[in-house]
């Protein structure tokens, strides 16, 4: 499948089950706590600055934001968890709504979980890495913020995130950084390999 990345609108922002689109078109979805990155790395892959709004402030993202690309695909932003300014209530909804996207995974071409290069993954990243790896489809792990990493820290780095999340072996983590765009020609190769999967 080619995918002309530039050819991207805002579809819709889903703030419940019926929200999520039913046409078919396969969904690549983001995970990651909130301030990691995950909007700033759809933005990098689509070459936009604001295109998926960056919060100043962490636990902006309070919906499931569809971006729809080149009418092919969808690249989508869940929440972010573990952010405690959030009150526990909408914590809840968030969390209902997130196991009602991954009641039907079907529709899920890639899950691609991010988490910070510089630092050991959190419980909550454990617990989204188990719910990727259970959802019997594909995942990648983007390892984003490596530009504020030393070279001599990377390989070690990588490898404490692989561990502690017991990634299997087939489970790519790739190095990213949204900022310099490091990891981005890796992470859209393995995009496009499992929407023709």
């Amino acid at each position: 499948m080619t995918v002309n990345w530039n050819i991207a609108e805002f579809f819709r922002s889903a703030v419940k089950p019926s929200d999520f689109p039913q046409d078919g078109l396969p969904q690549v979805v983001f995970a990651g706590r909130s301030n990691v990155g995950k909007s700033s790395i759809i933005n990098r892959l689509l070459n936009r600055k604001n295109f998926a709004r960056v919060g100043s402030a962490p636990g902006k993202t309070t919906h499931i934001n569809y971006f729809l690309i080149d009418k092919k695909l969808y690249l989508i932003d869940l929440p972010g968890y573990g952010y405690a300014k959030v009150s526990k209530q909408e914590r809840e909804r968030w969390g209902r709504l997130i196991e009602a996207w991954f009641a039907d995974v079907e529709r899920m071409a890639l899950g691609i979980l991010v988490v910070d290069a510089r630092h050991k993954p959190t419980a909550d990243d454990n617990t989204m890495a188990q719910v990727f790896l259970s959802s019997g489809r594909p995942c990648v792990v983007a390892a984003n913020k490596l530009d504020k990493l030393k070279k001599s820290e990377i390989d070690g780095n990588l490898q404490r995130i692989r561990d502690t999340l017991s990634l299997p072996e087939y489970v790519p983590v790739v190095p990213f950084s949204a900022e310099k765009g490091e990891g981005k020609d890796r992470l859209m190769t393995l995009i496009l390999e499992h929407l023709e999967g």
